[in-house]
């Protein structure tokens, strides 16, 4: 993809500027043109992937998605193509609205892109064609959502409806319960869970914050902007930790082919004067991440997104994704609806979170621990609360980073006998350098685990209850790494290099071992960093080499843990 040089005046740190923003949002508007049907209703792009909800839903997402990126960049060129494909959708080629249909997502898409340009697209239709876009958007707003983010998106169509003055009643009460029902998945701290259950990822941030904070700001709410922007700006604190200093986001949970979509909720909290990030941090942090995807193969030779991460890649991909499926990461030009005069386009960048110091982040909603380090720009999470068997293993892995992704050999995991099985996790306490939780193998084996980490260094104590004398047990630790050497060494009960292993006893049994993940080309030897020893009575106490000394201990059958710094 051809962007413009850097404008060091702008941008002393190599990132990207607001008009390398919009050259890549009009290449990428370019680029998907040729693959519009002839009425312009549906987008059909390349390849033999179609998604579980079939060839015509496909169509219409292309269609949807990329109208949003049109949106956020203004084009009124492109705005007047895309309500040729809206005249003729409505009129018979999209699919309905029906329940838990994926036309219930694209709508939210159509209908925020309405609502954000209707001086230059909505008011200029013709009456007949606004009626009728109205009656096939109306249906979104009691078609039954699948009880997660979904919930939403007949909020996001009922603002729009709303704003226009059609079915106000019913999208009054589409809006009302929408947002009554995400506040059962609210858990504080800035996070939600993706429906019931413990399924923290980016979710969080491209739908669960997007949708009610961009509709309290469109409709100038200020209550419901006050709520939800609050919320936003302490999501924020912990988000920034997310990425790399390269620019990647984490590796972890699911629609991860969205890629830079991951940059939306910075945008919208620089949008909506909601965020507790500086201008330069903001565009440092969503920037490196846009520069990041496109240097690394996100686009291919056709200048359209791959259904990957970096290129093609069919690991990060789920049922219901389709051909049109990357290109939610629209959300991430968001910040396109700043104008160019704006803070966040003339500040000078700023280090991101990563890129300041070493830090280890406990992040107490969803149990996780964030373990960055300066010197080689890593991001890594401990994961001891966030889980969804349906998408495993990109939840139910102890630990990602912004460098690795899920291996099929089970990297970071716990195998009991042959059962890598990680389910009904159940988080035992995160706090300073710390997280624990529980989880059960098989029929009747409970695990209990901490990690505590400092610099680049990790202790991963476990805790297995409930196997037979003599079960094998096999721990291992991080997959290769893009430019990056993983390492794992016993300290107890385990023998082993690269994959440890060792067995039960009779009664629980305690394992430890040290790991590190790190892209620094001569670190020191773990066992100078950190010591360990293991008591008699299952006490683990461990010394760093900052002289910092830590205790864990376990209760009953693994239920409890207490870890304790010394002094305390």
């Amino acid at each position: 993809m051809h962007l413009p040089p850097d404008d060091r005046t702008l941008s002393p740190r190599t990132g990207y500027t607001r008009a390398h923003w919009e050259a890549a949002a009009d290449a990428l508007l370019g680029a998907v043109e040729p693959y519009a049907t002839e009425d312009r209703a549906l987008y059909h792009f390349p390849g033999d992937r179609q998604s579980w909800s079939g060839r015509l839903s496909d169509g219409l997402e292309g269609y949807a998605r990329t109208l949003l990126l049109a949106a956020f960049r203004r084009d009124e060129t492109a705005l007047e193509r895309y309500a040729d494909g809206l005249a003729a959708g409505v009129c018979g080629v999209w699919p309905r609205i029906e329940d838990r249909s994926q036309p219930l997502v694209e709508a939210a898409s159509i209908a925020l892109a309405l609502r954000l340009t209707r001086p230059l697209l909505w008011d200029r239709l013709d009456d007949a064609v606004r009626q009728r876009a109205a009656a096939w958007l109306g249906d979104g707003l009691t078609a039954e959502a699948w009880p997660c983010n979904w919930e939403l998106f007949p909020v996001t169509v009922g603002g729009f409806l709303q704003e226009v003055g059609y079915q106000a009643e019913e999208s009054r009460k589409a809006i009302d319960r929408g947002l009554e029902r995400i506040e059962q998945w609210y858990v504080g701290g800035g996070w939600y869970t993706d429906g019931d259950g413990r399924k923290f990822d980016y979710y969080n941030g491209w739908a669960m914050h997007l949708y009610p904070v961009l509709h309290a700001w469109l409709a100038q709410d200020e209550r419901l902007l006050d709520l939800y922007g609050g919320r936003l700006s302490r999501h924020l604190e912990d988000y920034a930790r997310l990425f790399g200093g390269d620019g990647a986001p984490l590796h972890q949970g699911r629609s991860l082919t969205y890629r830079f979509a991951t940059t939306a909720p910075l945008w919208l909290g620089a949008l909506t004067g909601r965020t507790p990030l500086t201008a330069g941090e903001t565009r440092r942090l969503s920037s490196g991440a846009l520069k990041y995807f496109l240097e690394r193969g996100a686009v291919d030779g056709r200048g359209l997104l791959t259904l990957g991460w970096h290129g093609p890649d069919e690991a990060v991909l789920q049922g219901y994704s389709g051909p049109a499926s990357p290109y939610w990461a629209s959300k991430g030009f968001l910040g396109l609806l700043l104008p160019a005069d704006h803070e966040v386009w003339t500040a000078a960048e700023e280090p991101a979170p990563v890129e300041r110091a070493d830090a280890v982040t406990a992040v107490a909603a969803p149990n996780w621990l964030l373990q960055s380090t300066r010197s080689d720009g890593l991001v890594r999470l401990h994961n001891h609360g966030s889980e969804d068997v349906r998408y495993d293993p990109y939840y139910t892995r102890l630990a990602y980073s912004t460098v690795t992704g899920p291996a099929p050999t089970y990297d970071n995991s716990v195998i009991v006998g042959d059962d890598p099985s990680r389910t009904d996790i159940v988080p035992l306490g995160v706090g300073e350098g710390w997280a624990a939780s529980r989880h059960s193998v098989g029929d009747g084996i409970r695990v209990g685990s901490v990690v505590l980490a400092e610099g680049a260094v990790e202790v991963r104590v476990h805790r297995v209850v409930g196997a037979a004398p003599g079960t094998a047990v096999r721990v291992t630790g991080w997959a290769a790494g893009e430019g990056c050497r993983s390492e794992l060494a016993p300290v107890h009960g385990l023998l082993g290099d690269s994959e440890l292993t060792g067995a039960t006893e009779d009664g629980p049994t305690v394992f430890v071992a040290l790991a590190r993940l790190t892209a620094e080309a001569d670190p020191a030897p773990l066992h100078e960093l950190v010591s360990v020893r293991v008591a008699e009575t299952g006490e683990i106490r461990v010394r760093w080499s900052t002289g910092r000394e830590v205790r864990v201990r376990f209760a009953g059958e693994g239920d409890q843990v207490d870890v304790r710094a010394s002094d305390e």
